[in-house]
């Protein structure tokens, strides 16, 4: 009998284990989705809109480095499972490529910092590299941490990790505003939550991790896979954490004051179908790669819901959007309604996205995963550098950009199935 040895669970067992850790996902999301809105609706009221633009910024180039970094993440959860003491052809080097990782990425946000800290922070310059360089460098054993914990199904460990990450940016968004609301201070705040969040997860989650799991590829290949999945990844940042970034750097003739009343607009709407779709990155593959026999069905209900979703939320932001918007910004300007709905149903499709790119990466389909957002991004600046006016061109790159990914994949999973349902030859047998 082998003591490390790993039983696996039954399938009732499975399904309850999967139904507990999506609950716990997603009240982790809600609770820091709200702290986000708090964060959101606080900023721009303590220090005004104009100037709530230079930390928009900051906010966007920060969080689309993350998130571009959760490409780390996605690949991790691919490929982390419960140890096979049968199993030996893969050790878990996760440490190690963490540890390398986070030197790379700090280099690289130090070092390519004079080429665009002057464009990007034209005011304060080098005081908001340092706390981007910081935050995004410890992103990186933060993903890491967090793809081992989904890869396994530690459910616990990963609702502590995501909720301190999260309440502790406002609480510390909050202490910077009352004490120090200048730009330097608020990203420090912003940025500190990352490295804080690992060091206090993982010594109740070392035991679960160390000695207890394995990688299904050896560590050449998981960086080769990282890369591909890094490359959609910082796709998908561009289009969400990262749109007020593109948007201000596509719109230099328009005023701060206007730009930071779409971007509030933006954000405030779209985030809520758009940050659980993110958050559930990591669940959805799991999620996928169990459920092989179902796949398609799982898939077509996951899309149908978040378009329906999308819609009623689009139909309520129509009616509603303008009043409760002055409501929560009284001394500024009024998106009109059509605007609000638009912004909504531009997350429907993001939501969409989300949920056919980690379907996609289940079946370990890294080129067509990564193909969807990049042509969803590219697409998405391609509309921002149309000559129309600034609203309109805003409004098509959010509908249109997503769609193209969704499609892209969508036309994969379509060849893939009649690929798999036609006779198998030698020839046919390819690997991405």
């Amino acid at each position: 009998m082998v003591r490390d040895a790993v039983t696996a669970p039954s399938a009732d067992e499975d399904v309850k284990q999967k139904s507990s850790g999506f609950i716990l996902i997603v009240a982790a999301t809600g609770i820091v989705g709200i702290a986000g809105y708090v964060i959101t609706w606080l900023v721009p009221r303590t220090i005004g809109v104009g100037s709530y633009a230079v930390f928009a910024v900051f906010w966007s180039f920060i969080f689309l480095v993350a998130a571009a970094l959760t490409g780390i993440q996605q690949e991790v959860t691919r490929a982390t499972h419960p140890r096979d003491p049968a199993n030996t052809s893969y050790r878990n080097r996760a440490g190690v490529f963490a540890l390398a990782a986070f030197l790379t990425v700090l280099v690289l946000v130090l070092g390519t910092a004079p080429l665009w800290q002057a464009q990007v922070f034209p005011v304060d310059g080098w005081s908001l590299v340092l706390p981007l360089a910081v935050g995004a460098a410890s992103y990186v054993p933060l993903a890491v941490l967090a793809g081992s914990l989904y890869g396994i199904g530690h459910w616990n460990a990963l609702f502590g990790l995501i909720v301190i990450e999260g309440v502790l940016r406002l609480v510390l968004v909050g202490i910077a505003l009352a004490f120090w609301p200048g730009s330097v201070p608020l990203a420090w705040a912003v940025a500190i939550p990352f490295p804080v969040a690992v060091l206090v997860v993982w010594p109740f989650a070392r035991a679960r991790v160390v000695g207890r799991t394995q990688l299904d590829v050896a560590l050449p290949a998981l960086t080769w896979n990282v890369v591909r999945t890094i490359v959609a990844a910082a796709s998908m940042g561009l289009m969400v954490s990262g749109f007020p970034l593109v948007l201000s750097l596509t719109s230099a003739t328009v005023s701060a004051d206007e730009l930071g009343l779409v971007i509030l607009a933006a954000t405030l709407t779209r985030a809520p179908l758009i940050v659980v779709g993110m958050a559930l990155q990591s669940f959805l593959i799991v999620f996928f790669r169990g459920r092989r026999a179902r796949f398609w069905r799982s898939l077509l209900q996951l899309e149908a819901l978040v378009l329906g979703l999308g819609a009623v939320l689009a139909a309520l932001g129509f009616l509603l959007g303008p009043a409760v918007f002055a409501f929560l910004f009284p001394n500024e300007g009024v998106p009109e309604a059509w605007v609000i709905a638009t912004f909504v149903a531009s997350s429907a499709l993001v939501g969409a996205l989300c949920v056919s790119a980690p379907a996609v990466l289940s079946r370990n389909a890294h080129s067509a995963f990564t193909a969807g957002w990049v042509v969803a991004a590219l697409t998405t600046v391609l509309c921002l550098l149309l000559p129309l006016p600034f609203l309109e061109r805003t409004m098509l790159a959010l509908l249109v950009g997503p769609a193209a990914g969704v499609l892209l994949h969508g036309i994969y999973l379509a060849v893939a199935r009649n690929s798999e349902s036609a006779p198998v030859t030698p020839d046919a047998l390819v690997t991405d």
